[in-house]
């Protein structure tokens, strides 16, 4: 079960980094990256960090699902491509 982020911090118009979606794993932080791309648009990295212990591959891999599927299909979705 997922919950709402909380912005925890931000370096306008550079870096967000998120608090945990999930209730199970609080500790978890995303981080947004936000670089010039040199075109006059903005590329996209997010990192997960979670503190120890390491969840198992397969949470881990559903963890890493979940956010691709929030930032980036919901997204995309949300213009229509």
């Amino acid at each position: 079960m997922t919950t709402r982020p909380q912005l925890l911090s931000t370096e306008a118009p550079h870096l967000v980094v998120w608090s945990s979606i999930w209730r199970k794993r609080p500790d978890a932080r995303v981080r947004f990256d936000l670089p010039p791309d040199g075109g006059g648009g903005t590329d996209l990295r997010w990192t997960l960090f979670l503190a120890e212990p390491t969840p198992e591959p397969a949470l881990l891999g559903h963890m890493r699902k979940r956010l691709n599927q929030l930032i980036n299909a919901n997204l995309r979705f949300t213009f229509g491509q």
